[in-house]
C-alpha cells in the first residue's frame, strides 16, 4: 500500500472512530457535543476573543467558519507559540498572498469531526506508532507518543505537544498545543 492510499486510510478510520460513539451509533457532532457537557458556545464564540489564535482566525475569516454548525477539531497553539514564528509570518496587510498563507496555516490546525485525544491515543495504538491525520486544509499530521504525552508533527518535521486536551464546544474540541504547525509548503 502507498503511503497516500495509508494516510487516507487512516483518517477515514479516524473519521469513524471519532464519529462513532460506545454503541456504534453515529454521532451529531453538535448535539452530541452538547449532550455530553460540552460548553454551549461555539468553538469561535468560546475562545479567547483577545488570543492570538483568534486574531488570525478573524484575520483570515476562519471565524465564521468555526462559529458554524459543522464539528471541527482545533488544534489551538497557545499565544507564546506565535510569539515564536518568524517576524511577518502571519502578517496579512502587506503581501498580497497574505490572507491565503495565513489560512493555510490555521486549516493545518483544523480537522474534520470531533477527534478526542482518546481517539489519537487509540490510533496510535492501532496503526503501532504513528497514524497520519488529514487536515482542513489538505496536508496531514502525524501523531505519535514521546512519554505520555500526544505529540503532533508537521509538514516541516516540527512537532507540538497537546498539552491540554477535550475542550468541548457546540460545535467540536479544542486541542491546546505548545507550537504553532506549518504545511510543508507554507
Amino acid at each position: 500500500m502507498n503511503r497516500s492510499a495509508l494516510a487516507i486510510g487512516i483518517a477515514v478510520a479516524m473519521t469513524a472512530v471519532a464519529g462513532c460513539n460506545g454503541d456504534g451509533n453515529s454521532k451529531n457532532g453538535s448535539a452530541d457535543a452538547t449532550a455530553s457537557g460540552a460548553n454551549a458556545k461555539t468553538i469561535a464564540a468560546g475562545l479567547p476573543q483577545s488570543g492570538k489564535f483568534m486574531a488570525a482566525a478573524k484575520a483570515s475569516g476562519l471565524d465564521q467558519t468555526l462559529g458554524g454548525q459543522d464539528s471541527y477539531t482545533v488544534l489551538v497553539p497557545d499565544d507564546s507559540a506565535f510569539d515564536k514564528l518568524p517576524a511577518g509570518t502571519l502578517d496579512t496587510s502587506g503581501k498580497p498572498d497574505g490572507r491565503a498563507q495565513l489560512t493555510g496555516i490555521l486549516t493545518y490546525h483544523i480537522l474534520p469531526g470531533v477527534v478526542l485525544a482518546d481517539d489519537i491515543g487509540k490510533a496510535i495504538d492501532n496503526s503501532k506508532g504513528k497514524p497520519v491525520l488529514a487536515t482542513m486544509g489538505g496536508g496531514t499530521l502525524t501523531a505519535s507518543r514521546e512519554g505520555g504525552d500526544i505529540v503532533l508533527t508537521d509538514g516541516k518535521g516540527q512537532k507540538a505537544k497537546i498539552e491540554k486536551a477535550d475542550e468541548k464546544y457546540s460545535n467540536g474540541v479544542v486541542h491546546h498545543i505548545d507550537s504553532v504547525l506549518t504545511p510543508a509548503q507554507a
